[in-house]
């Protein structure tokens, strides 16, 4: 019995498709060097807060505050860059006799922490949905060489499906824990700013100021 005539918009479709294979196999690949670079970046803010002691922020803070022309060279020990600039901001408001400095530091704080998290926040979702996209596209002209004959060809496509798929699963769920630990280490960081503001507080030298917590951050 003969075949029936393809569907145009079935073909359209099918070449659509087999057109992206290649640049969704490379997307994964893309994201996966991401993943690498992030992973480098945890890898080394790890070590610096274990080098430098749980608490660490706490007294550092609280010291550059009470001593505003040191707030320069204390930032530079502190291991997290970013909360390094906004203990900057904060001692440098407080030697400039701003007596709401440290409101804007901390908001600036907040919102980077938001963009490094929205980083691997990507990843987390875009390393599965590339994953199955590469492990779906090589599976038609799989199929195809399956219905010709072809067991190599098969074999050739699964072997490129799989890959596609191990590596959606690898960038996901590394992300997911890396975002995890970020947002756990940069809201005690946020704890501590704001503990070093509450010292300045209970001395006298600063206004108090009412805080919001940054769990929504997490999720």
């Amino acid at each position: 019995m003969p075949l029936a005539a393809s569907d145009p918009i079935t073909d359209a479709l099918s070449s659509f498709a087999e057109a992206l294979e290649t640049p969704v196999h490379a997307l994964a690949l893309v994201l996966l060097l991401v993943l690498a670079l992030e992973l480098g970046r945890g890898g080394v803010e790890a070590w610096r807060r274990m080098r430098r002691g749980r608490g660490r922020l706490v007294d550092v803070a609280t010291t550059a505050l009470r001593e505003p022309q040191r707030g320069r060279e204390l930032a530079r020990d502190v291991a997290s860059p970013i909360a390094g600039r906004a203990l900057e901001r904060m001692a440098d408001a407080v030697g400039t006799g701003d007596p709401r400095g440290s409101e804007p530091a901390l908001a600036e704080y907040e919102l980077a922490v938001q963009r490094r998290l929205d980083r691997t926040r990507v990843l987390v979702r875009a390393g599965p949905a590339v994953g199955l996209m590469g492990t779906l596209i090589p599976l038609a002209p799989g199929i195809a060489s399956l219905g010709e004959g072809d067991i190599a060809g098969l074999a050739s496509d699964l072997r490129t499906a799989f890959a596609a798929t191990v590596v959606g699963i690898l960038v996901g769920t590394t992300s997911f824990v890396l975002t995890l630990w970020r947002t756990r280490m940069y809201t005690e960081d946020l704890t501590a700013l704001e503990q070093a503001v509450a010292a300045l507080d209970a001395d006298g030298r600063a206004p108090k100021r009412i805080t919001e917590a940054v769990g929504e951050h997490a999720t």
